[in-house]
């Protein structure tokens, strides 16, 4: 056992989080706010699956008002400019076209949905919505002729896998010790606390006073597997796939598209060169970690697409897609497309207290993390004060708030590097680019390992970020896979092996900070 696993070993927390997604980073990161002494553990890396495979957007859920769910909307959009504050680096108001379809939906009803959707929470940086003529605005140039009438509302754009890293390197900095690779395969009360056994990386015993289950697409399989707990909830398996395409429209709205199966679908401005496309609900029985798009979704994705655009989209038009399984919560429904979006948390004190999360959406992590804190404090017997509504993510301390500013601010201090790496630099990473930029000279950056990703960059993400290989690296902390040829993933899983073989364990075992 190394000199890292015989420390973890035996170790006491006051709350293990089992799941490095969205939710459990989130409630990890307000317990470490808390005073709580906190350990997350994830199996794979975080946001390795479903919180870095969603659509990329906070939103309040238009097409859900169909469904009467006004308390999930409100929720939700009442979130929006709570995380447009807390990260604006990694978040952007984004402006929605919806073409008018009036054998699907009446104008009158959708513009009743828009009125309720910006009436049901406080707006103060999101614009309203309105009607637009597609023959005359630069949205409908793209589309095909019929569409002629729109309407436009505001929703948010945000990085999915890096809130997630954000909020586990907040949670870190307030004291959270989190581990990566490293799976929880027991748990077992002893008397007032609940002893977890740990594999993979760390492996070892941890001793809580608690513990979070936020496995996601895992959560019910984690308790009946790992615990002697039994859920009183499910969570049903829904895939979401999208495809990207080169970029359809050289103007910065989005799109949502109507279909005549009462699904809807995202065509979003994407990493500059491209359009992300999605998303289906497609019911998925088979293992979470081994999902992917098929044939049928990337024929139908296209198919809707077509039938608005007036370019035509195939198959050969598909440079990239990704899958994930949404975790949502059990109900009566029939239809996929249909399943609420909310959750449920479900609280087993029967012994040491331990917590399962059912179901969620990106857009609601926060205050889920809150309702989770007040049962858990509520529990162990502890006062529960709410601190995140205000609490910027690292790197979202940006000057007066202002991505812009900033983003020219550095491209006048580092002027040798190219104006798509400072855009990108700054969208990713905020003000905490400095701690790795420095003074942007070729000595402090390093060798240029791929086009636009520099040694310092990887080091940084190594020793702080918890990346372990190029699919970390490229996929969920930069997003520069899509500009790089396919080598470069052996390119950059090369340098880190011979990077970090001397380095300290925690940085070859990458357990992050």
């Amino acid at each position: 056992m190394s000199l890292l696993n015989s420390a973890i070993a035996h170790d006491d927390c006051d709350l293990l989080v089992v799941g490095g997604g969205i939710n459990g980073a989130g409630i990890a990161r307000d317990a470490a706010g808390c005073g709580y002494r906190v350990v997350l553990v994830e199996r794979d890396d975080l946001a390795a699956h479903t919180s870095s495979a969603s659509t990329k957007l906070i939103h309040g859920g238009l097409r859900y008002l169909e469904h009467y769910e006004f308390t999930l909307v409100r929720k939700a959009l009442a979130e929006r400019e709570v995380l447009l504050a807390a990260a604006p680096h990694i978040t952007w108001p984004l402006r929605f076209v919806l073409p008018h379809e009036p054998h699907l939906r009446p104008a009158l009803l959708i513009r009743a949905g828009l009125f309720l959707y910006d009436h049901l929470a406080s707006r103060r940086r999101l614009e309203g919505s309105s009607s637009i003529d597609l023959r005359h605005h630069v949205a409908g140039n793209p589309l095909r002729a019929a569409h002629r009438r729109g309407f436009v509302y505001s929703d948010m754009w945000v990085d999915d896998a890096r809130l997630v890293v954000l909020n586990a390197l907040d949670a870190h900095e307030r004291g959270a010790r989190v581990l990566t690779r490293t799976p929880c395969t027991r748990l077992t009360r002893d008397g007032s606390h609940w002893l977890a056994t740990l594999g993979g990386r760390h492996a070892g015993t941890v001793r809580a006073r608690a513990v979070i289950n936020a496995a996601g697409p895992w959560a019910d399989r984690f308790l009946s597997g790992a615990s002697p707990v039994q859920a009183r909830h499910a969570v049903r398996l829904v895939k979401g796939s999208h495809i990207v395409v080169p970029r359809l429209f050289d103007h910065d709205y989005a799109y949502i598209f109507q279909n005549a199966d009462h699904r809807i679908v995202f065509a979003i401005p994407y990493e500059q060169d491209f359009t992300l496309i999605g998303t289906t609900d497609v019911e998925y029985h088979g293992d979470p970690a081994l999902v992917s798009i098929d044939a049928e979704e990337t024929d139908y994705l296209c198919r809707l697409a077509s039938d608005y655009f007036k370019r035509s989209i195939t198959r050969a038009d598909v440079v990239h897609t990704y899958s994930g399984v949404r975790p949502l919560l059990e109900d009566e429904s029939s239809d996929p497309s249909a399943v609420t979006r909310d959750y449920t948390l479900e609280l087993n004190t029967e012994g040491a207290p331990l917590l399962s999360v059912f179901g969620g959406k990106i857009t609601t992590y926060r205050r889920l993390a809150e309702q989770a804190m007040v049962l858990i404090a509520g529990a162990l017997g502890d006062p529960y004060r709410p601190w995140t509504a205000k609490a910027t993510l690292p790197g979202g301390d940006l000057p007066a708030a202002d991505p812009s500013a900033y983003r020219r601010a550095l491209h006048e201090r580092y002027p040798g590097l190219t104006g798509r790496m400072v855009d990108r630099i700054v969208r990713a990473y905020g003000t905490r680019a400095e701690r790795w930029l420095g003074d942007g000279t070729p000595e402090t950056l390093g060798r240029e390992i791929v086009p636009g990703l520099y040694e310092a960059e990887l080091h940084y993400l190594i020793e702080q970020e918890w990346a372990c290989d190029a699919e970390d690296v490229l996929r969920r902390r930069s997003k520069l896979a899509l500009h790089l040829p396919p080598d470069s993933f052996g390119i950059i899983n090369d340098w880190i092996a011979r990077h970090t073989e001397h380095r300290r364990p925690y940085v070859a075992l990458c357990a992050g900070p």
